[in-house]
């Protein structure tokens, strides 16, 4: 059974700093796009925002407004997907949910989800 497992929210003040890790089991990030999502307060999952993702061959996006203040990065030896957020603000309070997705071996498509980690930041 595919888990994803994040962790490393909390409560930071502005201008703080973050890093928040998703683990896998049953799965390897290896040749999957990640992806660092977020539902900020009041909004539906369905209104998750992408904040970072990357692609299996290591390019890179980000939301314009966390451009220059969060990383992602991903360790495929341990399965490890990271968001390292820096300066943060006020409005980057949501609950971050870690995706991986792409296609087995066996050609069938895989989305999977973590149950997401809260990051609330106060001002």
């Amino acid at each position: 059974q595919v888990r994803l497992v994040e962790s490393g929210g909390g409560l930071v003040q502005a201008g703080g700093s973050l890093r928040l890790s998703c683990a896998a089991s049953g799965h390897t990030f290896s040749g999957s796009a990640i992806g660092w999502y977020r539902q900020a307060p009041g909004k539906q999952p369905e209104q998750r925002e992408l904040v970072a993702g990357m692609s299996s061959n290591g390019s890179t996006n980000y939301h314009e407004s966390v451009k220059g203040r969060f990383t992602i990065s991903r360790d495929n030896d341990k399965d490890m997907v990271y968001l390292q957020m820096t300066s943060l603000k006020p409005e980057d309070t949501a609950v971050y949910n870690c995706n991986s997705r792409g296609y087995s071996a066996y050609g069938y498509r895989y989305d999977y989800w973590g149950q997401g980690t809260q990051v609330t930041v106060s001002s």
